[in-house]
């Protein structure tokens, strides 16, 4: 017997949560999108400091339904992408689902009825609806750095995903803490603009060399009147990039991490001339067990005379500046703090209670965790786009999501047609899943010994960590033996 048309709590206008309101539009299913801030966009508009840019190709950053003949480069800036996404929400209409300045507060599974969801936000809405997709991202919680002195700075201080753009830069002297992708990229910008910056590195970085091509108005015009081109180039680019780059570097001690290494240290080699400068940026790990820094303008940053590289640790933050181990005193007007995210939030501080009062802070107490990057035990109709688990740091994050949100329609349809109650994983399989993952992730580049954050409390890569090929296989369809299907 079917069920009538289910209703859908999306949780966040993010990339995933844009992703997930197109495809339920496509089946005509009714959704309400609930969004904590004023427009769409997720970490493209959060973040919009100085040098923000996509760090794999734009045409593989794209929806494969909606690929985008307009991109200006190779690797577009933040406010081409955060353009893009805005577009797609004015093409498709999807503006008009969303509750704007809605942050979820709690949702509670409700087995009355037939079970359902009362979702309920920090503005006064209550409501229920059948499904909920949390599509909040792992990006979104900044993390600041466990540094004495945080509050005793007199100057300007700000975390790179809130920047104050009410700061003057150009000629200040700006400390800059933190050296991965963020940072690197706010040094390729703020280099030649500042009176001095002072980059305070905890770990060298390997860092990937990327020019930044544009593409010229006959490229674009070509992709404009010819849709099998635009869809050749994204699909050539994806496999070079999934089937390739990805799932080699998973694996520790490839041939194809050496080679990288040496065209990296090869880079490095070429473009800093100083030999002290060159040995302080040159990593003491392998390849990959940190996330890959692409930058096309770093090492040449780093080389002005406007630019310091500080090795030395911090000590303590003061009055006018920062003071490192030496007992320097590094006098600066500004600290923008490039110290990332707690990735182990997800939905988190939302109170998310499932079936028989199951908390979701009470089950992910230790650490989060997912059957497939996707469901909880005990949290029925409860799916998450690029949740706990999911390739964060290995494949496109846009043919992630489109690959989880097609299983989850797949779900949906099992439930519609009357062949199941409720969806979420069964215990077991949960259980037997995360212990192969985390066997699994042992033996990858992420757990060769660096610090990064990649790893859990434990130390284990949190990360998908089998091949691309796998995660296909595993999205093609669901195993319905492992999940529950009945209230």
């Amino acid at each position: 017997m079917e069920r009538p048309d289910p209703k859908f709590a999306i949780i966040g206008a993010g990339m995933s949560g844009i992703l997930a309101a197109v495809k339920l539009q496509e089946a005509g299913l009714e959704f309400t999108i609930f969004e904590k801030a004023d427009k769409v966009g997720g970490t493209w508009r959060e973040n919009t400091y100085p040098g923000i840019a996509c760090d794999v190709p734009s045409h593989i950053y794209s929806y494969s339904f909606e690929l985008n003949p307009e991109w200006n480069y190779f690797a577009s800036p933040g406010s081409e992408v955060q353009s893009y996404f805005e577009g797609v929400v004015d093409k498709y209409g999807i503006d008009a689902h969303i509750r704007f300045g809605e942050a979820v507060t709690r949702a509670d599974w409700d087995e009355s009825d037939g079970g359902g969801w009362q979702v309920e936000t920090a503005g006064g809405f209550s409501g229920r609806f059948d499904w909920v997709i949390a599509a909040t991202g792992v990006l979104h919680h900044p993390k600041m750095p466990d540094i004495e002195g945080l509050d005793d700075f007199d100057g300007d201080m700000f975390h790179s995903a809130q920047w104050d753009h009410d700061v003057e830069l150009d000629g200040k002297r700006i400390a800059l803490v933190g050296t991965g992708s963020t940072g690197t990229q706010i040094t390729g910008a703020l280099g030649p603009r500042a009176g001095k910056l002072s980059l305070f590195q905890r770990t060298a970085q390997w860092v990937v060399p990327m020019e930044q091509v544009a593409y010229s108005e006959d490229e674009k015009q070509a992709f404009r009147t010819d849709a099998d081109l635009l869809k050749d180039l994204h699909q050539e680019l994806s496999n070079s990039f999934h089937t390739g780059f990805a799932s080699q570097i998973i694996d520790a001690g490839t041939s194809f991490t050496t080679d990288m290494e040496a065209v990296c240290n090869e880079v490095l080699e070429n473009k800093v001339t100083d030999p002290t400068l060159r040995e302080k940026l040159r990593p003491n790990y392998t390849l990959g067990c940190k996330r890959l820094v692409v930058s096309h303008n770093f090492y040449d940053a780093v080389q002005l005379p406007s630019v310091e590289l500080v090795t030395d640790g911090i000590e303590r933050i003061e009055a006018d500046g920062i003071r490192t181990d030496d007992g320097r005193l590094h006098e600066v007007d500004i600290i923008v703090l490039a110290t990332g995210f707690h990735v182990d939030r997800f939905m988190r501080p939302m109170d998310i209670v499932g079936a028989n009062g199951l908390v979701l802070d009470d089950v992910w107490s230790e650490r989060p965790s997912a059957y497939l990057a996707l469901g909880i035990h005990g949290f029925p109709n409860f799916f998450m786009l690029n949740g706990p688990n999911s390739p964060v740091g290995n494949f496109s994050l846009i043919a992630t999501a489109e690959m989880q949100m097609n299983y989850i329609m797949q779900l949906v349809d099992l439930w519609r047609s009357g062949q199941a109650e409720c969806v979420h994983p069964a215990d077991e399989a949960a259980a037997r899943f995360e212990d192969e993952r985390v066997e699994a992730a042992k033996k990858t580049v992420w757990a060769t010994g660096c610090r990064s954050w990649y790893l859990d409390d434990r130390g284990i890569p949190f990360a998908w960590p089998f091949p691309f090929d796998r995660f296909q296989a595993e999205m093609a369809e669901p195993k319905l033996g492992d999940y529950v299907t009945t209230l």
